[in-house]
């Protein structure tokens, strides 16, 4: 009994990586000359997925293959990330905000459910503070400041026994640390060399955005639309005054889960994400 559950489920894994196999790469030229790539699967309402700081898109690969059976996802790599080209310019809030407003625009005209997490959570941001929430039909943010109080706490760099770390080595422990429970090694070398792909000076300017916590309350304020928190215990105090404040929002802490926590947990975060989706956005 317990080999042929062991084969049932090697075989269940297989047709979910073929299903995960059978999206559609797509590209498009933005307004500045830059390549950018995603991901298409499924069919019916939209749903894009914004990916953090130097990350491919598809680290969300359990939430597309568990998504794209009711919906069309889209899984965006931004500039100089993913399967994007590398960008000269452009690592900026603005010219990222754009790009998400250009690739909503080629999607056609029914309004998208936006979903951003740690640096997509800024991205996604900076779209509504400059486009406005007319193309949305809501807005997931997922483990990352919305500007609310209290403020992040910051920490330097990794070190080891008094040295710099190269950045091979710092993104090896950058890409580590996002997890509370353990991921298979070749999947951590696979995703450490995705983000490497993003060179340092971009790197740099993703994660110095010239803006004040102001710009991003502004916007998750102007929204009419409803909006889901998902994060840690961290971000509790900022989860608690979106809530108070903000009439239209729902927000959830996740314990016993890393930074990536839609892959420590993709079941009660796909759990928390659908139901917010069936009672607030496309009921």
């Amino acid at each position: 009994m317990r080999r042929a559950g062991a084969i049932a489920s090697l075989i269940l894994a297989g047709v979910l990586l073929a299903s995960a196999a059978r999206a559609a790469d797509r590209y498009f030229l933005t307004s500045d000359g830059v390549h950018l790539h995603y991901g298409e699967t499924g069919q019916g309402r939209t749903i894009v997925m914004v990916p953090g700081w130097t990350m491919p898109a598809w680290i969300f690969e359990m939430q597309i293959r568990a998504f794209s059976q009711h919906y069309r996802v889209i899984a965006f790599d931004p500039r100089s990330q993913g399967d994007s080209d590398v960008a000269a310019t452009g690592h900026d809030p603005w010219r990222r905000g754009q790009d998400i407003a250009e690739l909503i625009d080629r999607l056609g005209p029914d309004p998208v459910l936006l979903m951003g997490w740690s640096l997509g959570v800024l991205d996604s941001l900076a779209y509504v503070h400059s486009y406005g929430d007319r193309r949305l039909a809501g807005l997931v943010l997922v483990d990352n400041s919305v500007g609310e109080d209290p403020p992040p706490s910051g920490s330097g760099g990794p070190v080891h026994h008094g040295r710099k770390l190269s950045r091979a080595e710092e993104m090896r422990l950058f890409v580590a640390g996002m997890f509370a429970r353990p991921q298979p090694q070749p999947w951590l070398d696979r995703l450490t060399e995705a983000c490497l792909r993003t060179p340092p000076e971009a790197a740099s300017a993703l994660r110095a955005y010239p803006v004040p916590r102001t710009f991003w309350k502004a916007a998750v304020y102007s929204t009419a639309q409803p909006v889901l928190y998902v994060v840690r215990p961290r971000w509790a105090g900022q989860a608690a005054n979106l809530a108070a404040h903000h009439p239209n929002a729902e927000t959830v802490i996740m314990d016993g889960v890393g930074h990536a926590l839609f892959v420590d947990d993709p079941g009660r975060f796909d759990g928390v994400v659908d139901g917010f989706i069936h009672r607030r956005v496309w009921p």
